[in-house]
Parts: C-alpha cells; structure tokens; sequence
C-alpha cells in the first residue's frame, strides 16, 4: 500500500528545556494515540521526527504508526539552533526514504512537513540556501509554528505561507496544536490524490493564524 509520509521538525533548543519539552512529548503522544484509533491511518501513514538544536538528529527515520516507538526528545542546557542544517537532513532523508514511483509503479502520496520553533535559525545562510531545495521535493503541504514570544516568524514565513503561532508554550497550547496535526494528517491522507491543496481543519482557539 502506498503510505503517506509525514516529516515533524522540532526545535529543542535549550529554550525548550523543563516544561515545554515534557508539554512537546505529551503532546506527541496524544497525536500518535489519535492517530493510531483511525484504521486508514494506521495503514498508510509512516511519521519521522527530526529535533534540532546545535545539533541536528533524525530520532526516528520514517517508521509505520503500528511500528512505532516514541524516541527519548532532550535539549541541551544552551546553544545555537541549526535549523538550516534540519532541512538539510530533512531533503536528504526524503529522497532517501520517500518511494517516488515510476511510470509503472504509484509512488508514495505527497509527504508532509511539520515544522516548529521557539526561536530563529543560527544558520541562517544555510537555512535560505535550504529553502528552494525543500520546495522542490513536493511536499503536499508544509506548516510552520512559531512557539512563544521569541519565535521569529520571518524566515518561516520564507518556507511556507501556512505558519501558525503560539502563544504559550505550555501543555494546553501543545496538545491542542499535536491533536490539531493529527486532525490534518487524517484529512491529508483522505484527500491526498484528490487535490493539489491540502485543506486543513480550523485550528484550535490557542493556534492563531500568521498569513
């Protein structure tokens, strides 16, 4: 069956230490769960989480819902936030992992991108030479979010029109953006094929709209 790739970047930079990561991770859990009660979901979707902060790591490479284990997310104490480097890694894993198809063959749906920071790109030279090659790899939606006051919408705002912002970046802000996530998993992957645009569910209260 073909899956339906979705690619979640999360910035733990040590801005994120103590309640905001442990608010990230409870929030993840809550979109896994969600995920997992919708069949179809759990037949086609295939999740992959890259953290970055001064260094940059796929926690989990692309891995099917009923597969999938919940990696360790920690953040260090300080330190920049190399969110050029994330989408780098980000290009070369989905040409690695993603199934293009052929003219014989259907290849996997248009993947999607989740993107959240609290912060800026400390390189940010290497973050806009990233951006055109992210666009080239199709993605059939990719949403940004700003998390908390010091998020710098800006160079989001060059990868995608779709950024979102957080208020708060405690439990209630972030359950209700993962819960939102796996809402917008659930229609990609009905309507993937259908459109070339991906409609996304109105976000919650707690989520404001940026463009």
């Amino acid at each position: 069956m073909r899956k339906l790739p979705v690619y979640l970047l999360i910035d733990t930079s040590g801005s994120m230490q103590g309640e905001p990561i442990e608010s990230v991770k409870v929030g993840l859990e809550a979109m896994l769960s969600s995920l997992r009660s919708d069949p179809y979901a759990l037949e086609t979707v295939n999740i992959s989480i890259i953290t970055f902060d001064r260094d940059v790591k796929q926690l989990l490479p692309l891995t099917p819902l009923d597969n999938l284990q919940m990696p360790d997310i920690t953040t260090p104490e300080s330190g920049p936030t190399h969110t050029g480097r994330a989408l780098q890694m980000l290009c070369e894993n989905v040409d690695r992992e993603v199934n293009r198809g052929s003219a014989e063959v259907k290849g996997d749906w248009m993947p999607l991108l989740f993107l959240m920071t609290d912060g800026k790109p400390s390189d940010i030279k290497l973050y806009r030479e990233m951006v055109p090659e992210v666009k080239k790899r199709n993605f059939g939606a990719i949403i940004a979010c700003a998390a908390g006051m010091k998020a710098d919408t800006e160079p989001l705002l060059q990868l995608t029109d779709r950024v979102y912002s957080l208020d708060t970046i405690d439990s209630t802000a972030f359950k209700s953006f993962f819960k939102w996530v796996s809402d917008s998993i659930g229609v990609g992957n009905r309507s993937m094929g259908a459109t070339d645009e991906l409609e996304l569910p109105p976000p919650p209260a707690e989520i404001n709209v940026l463009f």
